[in-house]
């Protein structure tokens, strides 16, 4: 079990001034490496549809600019790339499909599910830094929540796994938001839901969208980065340096001056 250390200061008091109230985090990506199974769940359907021309690590690394996006947006991107759309369609019949695109994401959760059906596979996947900086902060008294582009069934399927699911206060899918990240819709929906305003609100995400649509809601953010984030979120300078993690054994350092007041400089 991993452990995190913070000052007892940490704690947030009745009538207490300080500013941040809510530990917000993304799913995937930021407590479990789904983002990965997701890449694999992709690279499977499409090489399905295109056997005898394509690999399954050119589709993983065209994931790698999609992490972050909504099912529907990443479908349309790998099927105009791929050139799937005339496989998909030979596939519809079969699949009970309604287009192209339903027949590539019906094979592709197909897939997906049945990873997360692999409950060893899910937990080998979890990241342990972030899920005990979550248990930390909720036991400290402050508010948590998830903001994720995930669906709810495969969303509260990975919370159960992982048995985080009742140290959450609240949880906002991609069903209940109509427009996606990096829009901030579903963080100032999660924070209504916390009846904190955004300002109240610290953010940990691993992927440009999540961190845009964190900032535009209003909230302090910051970026704890995987390998299919790590280039981008440096590259796009919306966070100054101190706010990014790429080490998530560091996470605690940056996280809890922001949790008690003490931290200085930009955002």
């Amino acid at each position: 079990m991993k452990t995190v250390t913070a000052p007892a200061t940490s704690r947030p008091q009745p009538g207490s001034t300080l500013a941040i109230r809510a530990a917000l985090f993304d799913l995937d990506g930021t407590l479990v490496a789904t983002e990965r199974l997701k890449a694999q769940s992709y690279a499977r359907a499409a090489v399905m549809l295109r056997p005898d021309s394509l690999k399954p690590e050119e589709v993983v690394a065209a994931y790698d600019d999609l992490v972050g996006r909504p099912r529907e947006q990443v479908v349309h991107a790998l099927m105009e790339r791929f050139a799937l759309e005339a496989p998909a369609r030979g596939r519809m019949a079969e699949l009970g499909a309604q287009s192209p695109a339903d027949a590539f994401l019906t094979l592709r959760l197909t897939i997906y599910n049945g990873m997360l059906g692999d409950h060893a596979l899910v937990r080998r996947n979890e990241f342990p830094e972030t899920v005990a900086l979550l248990r930390h902060v909720k036991g400290e008294g402050y508010r948590t929540g998830i903001a994720t582009m995930s669906h709810a069934e495969q969303a509260v399927a990975v919370l159960e796994i992982l048995g985080i699911r009742r140290e959450l206060d609240a949880v906002v899918t991609r069903e209940e938001v109509e427009r996606p990240k990096p829009d901030p819709q579903i963080y100032l929906v999660l924070a209504e839901r916390l009846e904190l305003p955004g300002a109240a609100c610290l953010v940990i995400e691993d992927s440009l969208p999540g961190i845009r649509a964190a900032l535009a809601a209003g909230m302090t953010c910051v970026a704890a980065t995987t390998e299919l984030t790590r280039d981008s979120v440096h590259a796009s300078g919306v966070l100054s340096p101190e706010r990014i993690v790429d080490d998530r054994a560091q996470l605690g350092a940056v996280i809890f001056p922001l949790l008690t007041g003490r931290a200085h400089g930009p955002a």
